[in-house]
């Protein structure tokens, strides 16, 4: 199979970390013949409609997607800064009702979760997961983290030393979560050590509890030349300078949108069995239709026997009574017969 769609895409929504705008990269993937690209920017989903729409111009498909922060505990905690562990996660819609929970998962991380970052936790990703597709995550994912620990980032695992089996349950963790068709094993490779490191580690995982390979590339601009300027943006978001040896920048420059080519030789199927090929089914599985143009109102339960508009009339009468008391005068009947056809008319009972 040839072919290739990128599963993990940061844009210029992701603020002041991705320096990928939203019509170069669509532009990129159509040119290179990918069927579909992905958007899943940190935290947030402002992007989404440029995004959509920009893709749909382009006639490629347009997956819908986050990069979440999870907490292990309760995204209710306020821990020290010092202990406050957070994971990377990527999700992905499958379909409207996956994109729906994406919205509820993004909200409720900033209006409940919301400390330095927008957090999700595991009873939060549990209530909402339908509909969704999960990856393990670049090397701040939860897995990858308890594979090869990083003790000097504010996120990810605090420990030493890495721990396979504690990486081996939580995988099967989000594999129970999201269910066994919709959890895959997330394999990046840019050149970095702590990468080649946890890659074996990662396929075997994969071969223990039964999970897919999928082959991403945590893309966070366009074409390879622009590292330059994404290590500014960086820069500007940690305040630091460009001479500053120690400030927090990227390894490498591979955070590129690669090419279809370029991708699958560096998963070759030998190697990582089906890892790039599931870049392809992915995106054949997801099927999100937004519309626009449209009024779209809520959908306001009513009880049994009731439609939504005899149930405004009943409630907007007996409101009528409370005020003006029986019988109701005339003018008053007249006025709200008037103002209830109109409302029929224009299709707004639920709005009221």
């Amino acid at each position: 199979m040839d072919g290739f769609a990128h599963l993990h895409l940061h844009t210029e929504f992701s603020m002041l970390d991705g320096a990928a705008r939203v019509h170069d990269v669509v532009r990129a993937a159509r040119d290179d013949g990918q069927p579909a690209v992905a958007i899943t920017d940190h935290g947030v989903m402002y992007g989404v409609i440029d995004f959509y729409q920009a893709a749909r111009n382009e006639g490629v498909k347009p997956i819908i997607g986050v990069e979440a922060y999870v907490t292990p505990g309760s995204r209710f905690d306020r821990p020290p800064r010092n202990r406050n562990v957070r994971f990377h996660l990527t999700l992905l819609a499958e379909n409207n009702t996956g994109y729906q929970n994406l919205m509820k998962l993004v909200s409720k991380a900033y209006l409940e979760g919301y400390y330095y970052k927008p957090r999700m936790d595991l009873d939060l990703l549990a209530e909402h997961s339908e509909g969704i597709i999960a990856a393990s995550g670049c090397l701040g994912g939860e897995v990858p983290q308890l594979l090869a620990p990083d003790a000097s980032r504010e996120e990810g695992n605090q420990g030493q030393v890495g721990d396979f089996d504690a990486a081996l349950t939580a995988a099967a963790r989000y594999q129970d979560l999201f269910g066994k068709e919709n959890f895959y094993i997330e394999l990046q490779d840019h050149g970095i050590d702590a990468q080649q490191r946890v890659l074996p580690d990662l396929v075997e995982i994969a071969r223990r509890i039964g999970a897919p390979l999928l082959a991403t590339n945590d893309s966070h601009y366009t074409r390879q030349e622009e590292a330059d300027a994404h290590d500014v943006l960086l820069c500007i978001q940690t305040g630091a300078t460009i001479n500053d040896p120690n400030r927090f920048k990227f390894q490498g420059q591979e955070f590129y949108l690669k090419t279809a080519r370029e991708m699958r030789s560096l998963f070759p199927d030998d190697l990582y069995p089906g890892a790039a090929d599931n870049t392809l089914a992915i995106a054949e599985r997801t099927n999100v239709e937004l519309r626009f143009g449209e009024i779209l109102l809520p959908q306001f339960p009513v009880p049994e026997g009731e439609t939504e508009m005899s149930y405004l009339r009943d409630l907007v009468f007996a409101g009528a009574r409370t005020r003006y008391g029986e019988p109701l005068p005339v003018e008053v009947i007249e006025r709200a017969e008037h103002e209830l056809r109109i409302i029929g008319e224009m299709g707004f009972p639920a709005y009221f």
